[in-house]
């Protein structure tokens, strides 16, 4: 999702701040740093933003974060990558569609009701919804599902592990946040990813 299909980074950097301020934090995030820890897991970035707090430290101010980003849902405008929806409706006519992220739960739901695309999607796994690494969910989807030959699309190096961890060819788009020298495919739009696999 982020980096892939869109940026929100500007709104996290919102929801981040005021829950760092309603927890009592004096610290606040940037854009770049925010930048920085696109694509890990919340526990990841709760350690990078509160460095040596506990726990429940950091699962007070996870959950601040979550309801100022859930109060800003009307009023953000993230970035929806150019070719991005017309892409993704041309694609779902020929391939079975997931999405998989490191997101809170619901944050993929947020994204497909914002860009209007859930009937263009089979499926999704959230991290949020168990607390597993990408390469685990993408492993649940491809079994849940029966996939023979999937691929993963993302942006980062991260994204790249995970989806040899799984087992998965990775397709590279580096238009995103990250970068990594290992992917079977690059692009550098979403049109020209969608071109190539419609052509396929």
């Amino acid at each position: 999702m982020d980096g892939t299909l869109w940026d929100n980074v500007d709104t996290y950097v919102i929801a981040w701040n005021r829950g760092l301020e309603r927890t009592g934090h004096r610290k606040q995030v940037s854009r770049s740093d925010m930048l920085r820890m696109m694509g890990v897991e919340a526990r990841v970035m709760l350690r990078s933003v509160l460095p040596g707090a506990g726990t429940a430290a950091q699962d007070r101010l996870f959950e601040a974060v979550i309801d100022a980003y859930q109060q800003l849902l009307g009023q953000m405008q993230p970035l929806i990558y150019e070719g991005v929806l017309t892409g993704l409706e041309q694609l779902s006519q020929k391939y079975r569609l997931f999405m998989l992220s490191n997101c809170e739960e619901g944050g993929l739901v947020n994204f497909m009701r914002h860009t209007r695309t859930s009937h263009l999607f089979l499926d999704y796994m959230e991290h949020g919804m168990n607390l597993q690494p990408k390469h685990h969910n993408l492993r649940l989807l491809i079994e849940k599902h029966g996939l023979q030959s999937p691929l993963y699309v993302g942006d980062t190096d991260s994204d790249s592990r995970q989806s040899a961890l799984a087992g998965v060819p990775f397709v590279f788009v580096s238009y995103g946040f990250g970068n990594t020298e290992q992917y079977l495919l690059q692009f550098d739009s979403f049109a020209s990813l969608t071109t190539y696999f419609m052509n396929c």
